[in-house]
């Protein structure tokens, strides 16, 4: 058997032919796209977006309903989405950042 690739069109040995591999994923392989998850990762955008302006206004006051908005988005969300996951991380750097800063700078946090 030599190593170079067989033609299109070619059979193997016991004359059944070739099957060509694709680089679309089976219907197997492709997850079920469901609502809910195009739900979920507007609410983790919602939920960086407040927190970010949380950090430069009242962050209690905005950075509270973010932190519940990125969880019910990780919980909405099919397993291993990077979106809800980062969301809550950023929500949470942005609770304590919010906080450092309204401390340092004796500004109110509600």
């Amino acid at each position: 058997m030599s190593a170079t690739p067989s033609p299109v069109g070619a059979r193997r040995l016991d004359g059944a032919p070739e099957a060509k591999a694709s680089a679309l994923p089976t219907p197997e392989q492709q997850e079920e796209h469901r609502p809910a998850y195009t739900v979920a990762g507007f609410l983790s955008a919602m939920a960086i977006f407040v927190a970010l302006i949380g950090l430069a206004w009242h962050p209690l006051r905005l950075i509270a309903p973010a932190i519940i908005l990125s969880l019910v988005a990780a919980g909405m969300a099919p397993k291993g989405n990077k979106l809800a996951f980062a969301a809550v991380f950023v929500v949470a750097g942005c609770f304590f950042l919010g906080l450092l800063i309204s401390v340092v700078t004796t500004r109110p946090l509600w």
